[in-house]
C-alpha cells in the first residue's frame, strides 16, 4: 500500500478533493493511505511563522526551511524503503505519465507544497530527491499542483479503478494520446459512429483505434510523436 504524506501550510485545502471519486475510493478501499500534515505546529514562534524575508532583498516571501525538516523528520520510522521527497516547485521536471507510474509503485510519497516566493534552498539540497513541476506557469502555492499528482498516482494503483484495464487505455500511456471514443445513439444530429466500432472485428478496432490514436498524437502533440517513433524498436527488432 503507497502512504502518502502532504506537507502544507493549508492542510484543510485537502479536505473536500479527499473526500470524492478515484481519491476517495482508493483511501475507502484501503489502497492508499494520504496524511495532511500542517506546518504551523512545527514552528517555535507564538504566531506560529512559517515564513521570511529572503536575505538580499527582492519582493515576497519565503518558507522558513525549520518546519519543513521537523515536519519531514515527524515522519522517522513510517517511510518505507522505496520512498521519495518530492517538492512542488517551478523549477522542476515536468510532470508526466511515466512519472506517475514510477510514484505509484513507491511504498512512500512525501509531497512538499511551495508557497509564496519559494522555499529555503537547503530543503532542496537536504531533504528533497526530486522537484516536480506540472507546467510552465505560476501557481500561488503546491497545493493545488499536489492534487493533480495525487488523482494521477491514484488512479494507477491495482484495483483504485473498478477496470484497471481503463488504466492501459488513457492517453499516454503507450506515449501516444488517446483515440476517439464514441457512445449512443448510433447517429447524433447527422453524426454517426464509425462503421468499424460497431462490427464486432476486435481486430480490426485495435487497428482502427492505434491508427486514430497515431493521426491525433502527430497533429496535436508533435513532440510526443517524435518521442514515440524514437522508442519504436528499429526493422531488426533491436
Amino acid at each position: 500500500m503507497l502512504k502518502i504524506y502532504i506537507i502544507t501550510i493549508f492542510p484543510e485545502f485537502f479536505v473536500s478533493p479527499l473526500s470524492y471519486g478515484v481519491l476517495k475510493r482508493g483511501i475507502d478501499q484501503g489502497h492508499v493511505e494520504v496524511e495532511c500534515i500542517g506546518l504551523r505546529p512545527f514552528t517555535d514562534d507564538p504566531h506560529r511563522k512559517v515564513d521570511d524575508y529572503p536575505f538580499g532583498g527582492g519582493a515576497g516571501m519565503v518558507l522558513k526551511p525549520e518546519p519543513i525538516f521537523r515536519a519531514v523528520e515527524s515522519l522517522d520510522g513510517k517511510l518505507g524503503e522505496k520512498k521519495e521527497i518530492v517538492l512542488l516547485s517551478a523549477r522542476g521536471s515536468l510532470f508526466d505519465q511515466d512519472t506517475a507510474i514510477r510514484l505509484s509503485t513507491l511504498e512512500s510519497l512525501v509531497l512538499i507544497c511551495g508557497r509564496y516566493r519559494g522555499i529555503d534552498e537547503r530543503v532542496t539540497e537536504s531533504l528533497v530527491t526530486s522537484e516536480i513541476s506540472i507546467g510552465d506557469y505560476i501557481l500561488s502555492g503546491g497545493e493545488a499542483a499536489c492534487l493533480v499528482l495525487l488523482d494521477a498516482i491514484i488512479r494507477l494503483i491495482p484495483g483504485v479503478l473498478g477496470d484497471f484495464e481503463s488504466a492501459f487505455e488513457d492517453s499516454f500511456f503507450d506515449g501516444l494520446l488517446s483515440a476517439p471514443d464514441y457512445t449512443r445513439p448510433r447517429v447524433w444530429r447527422g453524426m454517426a459512429v464509425p462503421d468499424v466500432l460497431l462490427s464486432g472485428d476486435h481486430e480490426k478496432i485495435r487497428r482502427w483505434r492505434l491508427a486514430k490514436a497515431c493521426k491525433v498524437t502527430q497533429e496535436r502533440r508533435p513532440d510526443l510523436w517524435d518521442r514515440h517513433l524514437k522508442d519504436q524498436p528499429d526493422e531488426e527488432g533491436e
